[in-house]
């Protein structure tokens, strides 16, 4: 384990509570209730109006949330962290806080099933629109900005795609523009990854995959690196006049977040809280696994792809070990024959875990196309250019033998019957 990981593991563990627990415990109590009582009507009005920094209602500030939001901003190094219900509500909150009609997103096509749907759909019908491109691509990106453009939103590894884009340069031509770069960081967590540092003025994770440790339950986060001029976006100029860069902080966690109702819960805050604590080791584990196992899959023959950011002939590759370092994560995708191939597989496959969700501790598979994209007209399933022959494989931590053993038995059994069936 590199030095970054141990340290990110020692901010966690070495964090004190910022109010010392009634009872001495050292693990956050579970806050579970809604509403918290005052003693007189002037304490309760001036905790309405934010001057006292007591609570006053759950679903706008809870004791348990706080002290998780408190770790995360330890570890990512932002400057304030709002945890949300999932990492669709931490995306919707985002764009409810800087965009409005006529304004415009730029990102890519290669984007997970229902951050695809939000952009395309959703927001459309508010008068918001999504330009798609190619994010690989400098001169397409360029082409695309103009004074319209409220964001450039890229997944720093894409889901299913696992394309590496290179977030210095987006981040250079989102502020030549004077536009934020917003980066949904969900495949690569922490220990590997320091978005400030490669420019990311928002980042956005679902915190249900790897920090949650082994899906315990569904949250969201957003991290405000504060390093965007807000007086450059028509939603939050004015108020970017009084608060400067906390023009967008503000925005979200005192109006956007408590209009949507889109706050985390405390039980959820509680769980992933633990979660952070192992982070690190269970990251590094599953990434090893990962690894070995792409490299396992070149050698098998009915494999006619592998996609793995860590194998060295990867097209990210390079890209990848620049921004991330060694570890690269835990996903991978493989192809087959055909999309019946694909489903004969599955259907044999004894471990892995026929599932959806990423960075359980458990291996996860599933047929994106099929699944995730399975709602999406003919015209979107072509945009997002989702082989119909590929699946998504969500590395765990099993031993490493148990999951190549259950991957060679799927493939031989659909061999051995396509064979009796060809005999008949």
């Amino acid at each position: 384990m590199n030095k970054e990981q141990k340290d990110i593991s020692s901010l966690i563990l070495n964090r004190r509570f910022q109010q010392k627990d009634t009872y001495n415990s050292i693990s956050m109590p579970i806050y579970g209730g809604v509403a918290f009582e005052f003693d007189n009507a002037e304490e309760m009005e001036d905790a309405f109006l934010g001057k006292n920094g007591k609570y006053t209602y759950s679903r706008i500030s809870n004791p348990t949330v706080e002290v998780f939001e408190d770790r995360v901003q330890q570890i990512s190094e932002a400057k304030h962290v709002l945890a949300a219900s999932s990492g669709m509500a931490a995306i919707l909150d985002i764009f409810m806080t800087i965009a409005y009609a006529g304004s415009n997103i730029v990102t890519s096509p290669h984007l997970f099933g229902n951050t695809f749907s939000l952009f395309n759909s959703t927001l459309k019908v508010f008068e918001v629109e999504t330009r798609f491109c190619n994010l690989l691509d400098e001169q397409e990106i360029t082409r695309n900005i103009d004074d319209k453009t409220c964001a450039i939103f890229v997944e720093a590894i894409t889901n299913p795609h696992l394309e590496v884009a290179d977030l210095q340069l987006l981040s250079f031509l989102a502020h030549s523009k004077n536009v934020p770069l917003i980066a949904d960081s969900t495949l690569v967590p922490w220990p590997a990854f320091n978005a400030k540092k490669l420019g990311v003025d928002l980042e956005i994770v679902s915190s249900t995959k790897y920090i949650s440790g082994g899906a315990t339950s569904i949250g969201g986060l957003i991290m405000d690196h504060q390093t965007f001029d807000w007086s450059n976006s028509p939603r939050l100029k004015e108020l970017s006049k009084t608060v400067g860069e906390q023009a967008f902080t503000i925005k979200l966690r005192n109006e956007i977040s408590r209009n949507t109702g889109t706050y985390m819960s405390p039980y959820v805050a509680f769980l992933q809280s633990l979660g952070l604590e192992t982070l690190s080791l269970r990251f590094k584990k599953a990434s090893e696994n990962c690894l070995s196992l792409a490299k396992f899959l070149q050698t098998i023959p009915q494999i006619k792809e592998v996609n793995c950011i860590g194998l060295p002939d990867n097209p990210s590759y390079k890209m990848g070990n620049k921004q991330f370092g060694e570890y690269s994560g835990a996903m991978l995708t493989f192809n087959l024959k055909d999309r019946p191939t694909c489903f004969s597989f599955l259907n044999r496959l004894q471990v892995i875990r026929r599932a959806t969700n990423l960075f359980d501790n458990k291996s996860l598979i599933i047929h994106p196309l099929s699944t995730i994209y399975s709602t999406l007209n003919d015209k979107c399933k072509k945009m997002i250019e989702v082989p119909n022959e590929m699946l998504r494989l969500s590395v765990g931590l099993e031993n490493i033998e148990d999951l190549k053993e259950d991957i060679l038995q799927a493939l031989n059994n659909e061999k051995k019957n396509r064979t009796r069936l060809l005999s008949l």
